[in-house]
């Protein structure tokens, strides 16, 4: 019996490696989804026509969720986000998985100190509201 190929297609598949020295638990298929636009991780977000490098993972530090860097910048963007991640609403840090750090890493960081330093500009404002009143004479009011 002889075989003739008539036409051939291959494909391949690809996933996120996310195991790092310091997790090696994360090895394997990550099928989570992004917290924001709820897509697979080997899928892109809104904003992107491939997944890849181009897309990459944030891993969220402070908490789990972890989200495309896309979606989390435009999270981050908007001044109702309060730095806060969206999912359980602690404040957004991200581990640095990758070597080089992109334009939109440093944009990502850049959001992150700026939602840091209002949210300590409006804690020290709290925090001199309510200091205790003096009358004229110097004594302390209670009140």
């Amino acid at each position: 019996m002889k075989v003739n190929i008539v036409e051939w297609h291959g494909f391949s598949t690809w996933h996120w490696n996310l195991a790092t020295e310091s997790h090696p638990e994360n090895s394997g298929y990550v099928d989570e989804l992004c917290g924001i636009c709820r897509v697979a991780f080997d899928g892109t977000c809104p904003n992107c026509k491939y997944p890849g490098d181009d897309c990459p993972i944030v891993l969220g530090s402070g908490c789990t969720h972890n989200f495309h860097l896309h979606c989390i910048l435009k999270w981050l963007e908007q001044d109702t986000s309060k730095g806060l991640c969206p999912m359980c609403r602690q404040t957004f840090t991200y581990k640095n998985l990758y070597p080089i750090m992109t334009e939109e890493l440093v944009n990502l960081q850049t959001l992150i100190d700026g939602h840091r330093v209002m949210r300590e500009r409006f804690q020290t404002d709290n925090e001199q509201e309510f200091e205790a009143f003096e009358d004229e004479d110097g004594e302390q009011m209670n009140g």
